[in-house]
């Protein structure tokens, strides 16, 4: 009887540790640097406006992540994502301003370039087996190259008003309340769901206080989320749109079999082969939706700036990467998830935000995200022992 006790005991810690710790880990660690920065800034980190701000800010970064941790779950890797972004900004506003094409006409056309771009990638790793870190390399030159060629090294702009809205515009408080409603309620639903079918299959589940408190904690997550947003002038468009992006990626990479792929051939390449996986056809789609997600950050930031440059989307990859990595992701593979991708993206913004109000050098804020991103890197090689 005193066996069984004792590992009970053993078990319950074990499973205090997975959750407590590791999956939660960085939304402790980004409440403490919100709280840092409040108590730095007097207060106005966590204004309105502020908080509007860096939501908005890190949506570029979020929407490029979630296509870097698909790449990094599966084990590879992308470094042409930021030449990428940059020459589907310029291609949106040479449609939109030199062309004066019908936006929707703009839009598809620029998606479907990344897409093209992303399977050119996909096909040169997959099928001829080339390291991604030199066909993306290529990648990185070439899309930049291609980008100066077509734009004539100028500035384009500004972009008409769709895009201007796309990127600066906000929804009214009203829609900003049923749309947390909807999503409320849905994922209380989805809570739900998802410890009825653990049980059903022996899973370990929190216990039904926790549980609840988990939902409550979720709701009320969301009220105040909207309340702040509405507080200054209502939820950002472009905040909307990668809570879509997150929502769609989020349930392929749970609920799906093409999902589970992924995770099955970061973890063990061969043992997803001699499981019937085709790993080629996967990796080829992992990248074509990486190269239509990077097309849709070069949208957004060419909407937010107004104008395409052939400097943007510089060292965007990077912030992707790093993106992933805060958010739990593994350079070996197997590891990684869409939430953790966007809650990293939202503490590098954090730094960033809070590093610019408190006036902070530039040299200053590229060490401190190099810290950050080295210590993200030693938890997780730390947890694993």
């Amino acid at each position: 009887m005193g066996e069984v006790i004792i590992e009970k005991m053993k078990l319950n810690k074990k499973f205090k540790i997975n959750i407590d710790v590791k999956t939660y880990m960085m939304i402790i660690a980004l409440i403490g640097i919100w709280g840092i920065f409040t108590f730095a800034t007097g207060g106005s980190f966590l204004s309105p406006r502020n908080i509007s701000n860096l939501f908005r800010q890190s949506v570029f970064t979020s929407v490029l992540a979630i296509g870097m941790v698909l790449i990094i779950i599966m084990g590879e890797i992308d470094l042409s994502v930021g030449s990428l972004v940059g020459l589907a900004g310029g291609i949106v506003a040479i449609c939109d301003v030199w062309l004066e094409l019908n936006p929707i006409l703009s839009i598809l056309i620029t998606l479907l370039v990344g897409a093209l771009l992303g399977l050119w990638n996909g096909w040169w790793i997959a099928y001829k087996r080339v390291p991604s870190f030199i066909v993306t390399l290529g990648g990185y030159l070439i899309f930049r190259g291609v980008l100066v060629g077509v734009t004539n090294g100028t500035t384009i702009g500004p972009m008409s008003n769709t895009f201007r809205y796309l990127g600066k515009g906000y929804v009214s408080p009203f829609v900003g309340l049923a749309i947390s409603l909807v999503v409320a309620v849905y994922l209380v639903y989805y809570q739900r769901k998802t410890r009825k079918k653990k049980l059903a299959y022996g899973f370990d589940v929190l216990p039904a206080k926790l549980e609840f408190a988990k939902k409550v904690i979720t709701v009320l997550g969301i009220v105040i989320f909207v309340f702040v947003m509405n507080a200054y002038r209502g939820i950002s468009v472009s905040i909307l749109l990668l809570l879509f992006l997150a929502a769609i990626f989020f349930y392929i990479t749970k609920n799906t079999v093409f999902g589970r792929h992924i995770y099955a051939i970061g973890g063990n390449e061969e043992a997803a082969q001699l499981s019937g996986i085709k790993i080629k056809k996967t990796m080829l789609m992992v990248f074509l939706l990486n190269g239509l997600l990077a097309a849709i950050g070069g949208i957004l930031l060419t909407s937010r700036l107004n104008a395409a440059s052939v400097a943007a989307g510089n060292m965007a990859e990077l912030d992707a990467i790093a993106s992933c990595v805060i958010g739990g992701a593994s350079l070996s593979g197997g590891v990684g998830s869409v939430i953790g991708a966007i809650i990293g993206a939202v503490v590098m913004a954090s730094l960033d935000n809070g590093m610019s109000l408190l006036n902070t050098p530039m040299f200053w804020q590229s060490i401190v995200k190099g810290l950050v991103l080295i210590a993200a890197v030693w938890a997780d090689v730390s947890m694993k022992k």
